[in-house]
């Protein structure tokens, strides 16, 4: 039950996570600030200036649900190393990861409870379902990630049918127009739910590979980064050139997600590469000290960012009051104290604040 050696770390997962940490903030501090359909349409807030409008334009080709993809991937990666590792260790594997999801689920939901774009509760109710699959061939678990990940632009294709021209249906999803549809609201939910599950699987699929523990060789990473960016983000910034140029109307307000749905493995797949190869090069630099200490403390910062978020954007500010350069200034700020906290906290203790306490309630017994 004594916990992994230092030795015995996978740096290059802990850098990833940590870049996955801070780059989930990036999307969520709209959230946080501006409110729910201020993140799915950079048109629902008013004023603006040139400025917001070039912010949340590079934030939808570059980071929304990009991050979110690599943040799953990680946690997927977790979920089956945990699994793996106990194993080893002679633990009833699956008995203990069962516990130590529902734990997950419960911290989710006191999480969902202060703020409503949780992703952990969904992580939690897939997490059974990859100790199950864990040992499938890394090629069946790239498909059935895949699979997962096009439920999400079918049921796009799908409720856009049911939208009218007014917007009636889509509800705080676009905007100010009206009550949400079941139709909306289900999609929403699968949406969030499947894009979720494929991206583990995925991560599961790309961990078996080696492809994420950092074994693979320079030139397969420099490929996979040319093919995935190259691929992704002309497709992202094609999905939100479609729907600008529509002026952000309704006809346009669900399929306009499906573009960048698609891009999404590949530029996760082409930011992994990226990572991997500058955490080769700076391994034993300061600053990738400092990432892999985030991505080691990757529960704590994420919960903590939530709280931060709602304490100064929603405690300090009313939504009319911001703009998407403060909330900028607000994400660097988050990010330079993640940086400086998560590196002195694991100078002094071996484990995060909220990683104790979920280790604690798994083994029910404190740590060596």
């Amino acid at each position: 039950m004594g916990p992994t050696p230092r030795s015995a770390r996978i740096t290059s997962l802990d850098t990833i996570r940590g870049f996955a940490v801070l780059g989930i903030l990036t999307m969520n501090v709209v959230s946080y600030g501006l409110g729910t359909s201020s993140y799915f349409n950079i048109d629902a807030s008013s004023p603006q200036t040139w400025l917001d409008w070039f912010i949340g334009g590079f934030g939808e080709i570059f980071f929304d649900q990009k991050f979110m993809g690599l943040f799953s991937m990680l946690f997927g990666t977790g979920i089956v190393l945990f699994a793996d590792r106990a194993s080893v260790k002679g633990l009833r594997a699956g008995r203990l990861s069962l516990w130590r999801n529902f734990l997950l689920l419960l911290i989710g939901l006191a999480h969902a409870s202060l703020w409503d774009g949780d992703v952990l509760v969904v992580y939690a109710v897939c997490a059974p379902l990859l100790v199950v699959l864990r040992n499938l061939s890394a090629r069946v678990l790239f498909i059935a990630g895949a699979l997962a990940m096009l439920v999400s632009p079918v049921g796009a294709a799908w409720v856009q049918t049911t939208i009218d021209a007014t917007g009636e249906g889509l509800g705080e999803y676009w905007g100010d127009t009206g009550t949400m549809s079941d139709a909306v609201g289900l999609w929403l939910i699968t949406d969030f739910f499947f894009r979720a599950l494929g991206m583990m699987l995925i991560g599961v699929g790309a961990y078996r590979t080696g492809f994420l523990k950092g074994n693979a060789g320079d030139d397969c990473y420099r490929r996979s980064a040319r093919w995935g960016l190259g691929l992704g983000l002309p497709l992202s910034a094609a999905g939100f050139a479609f729907v600008a140029v529509n002026n952000f109307e309704p006809d346009v307000a669900v399929i306009g997600s499906i573009p960048n749905t698609v891009a999404t493995v590949p530029v996760v797949f082409g930011y992994t590469s990226l990572i991997t190869l500058w955490h080769r090069r700076t391994l034993e630099r300061p600053f990738n000290e400092r990432v892999r200490a985030v991505g080691r403390m990757a529960l704590t910062n994420y919960l903590s960012q939530t709280v931060l978020g709602i304490l100064i954007l929603r405690g300090l500010f009313n939504p009319a009051d911001l703009n998407r350069m403060l909330l900028v200034l607000f994400m660097v700020g988050v990010w330079a104290l993640q940086l400086w906290w998560s590196r002195a906290w694991l100078a002094r203790h071996r484990y995060g604040p909220a990683e104790w306490v979920w280790r604690v309630a798994t083994y029910r017994r404190l740590p060596g």
